[in-house]
């Protein structure tokens, strides 16, 4: 009885104006997750390129 069984879903039966709201709220979600996104590659591109920065001899001011 140790058996896979798979479920496919054909259809929803959900009133317009539901999806609506329900598609909305699913927006206004998704701005915090894109928030933290950002900032995690934010870091990232922080700390890699200061890695890089430093290995190719930092900067160097011209005086004349």
């Amino acid at each position: 009885m140790d058996e896979n069984r798979g479920v496919t879903v054909t259809d929803i039966q959900m009133p317009f104006g539901s999806m609506v709201i329900f598609m909305i709220k699913w927006a206004i979600a998704s701005i915090p997750a894109a928030i933290i996104l950002f900032l995690i590659a934010s870091v990232f591109a922080v700390v890699f390129g200061g890695i890089f920065y430093g290995q190719k001899g930092g900067f160097k001011v011209l005086m004349y």
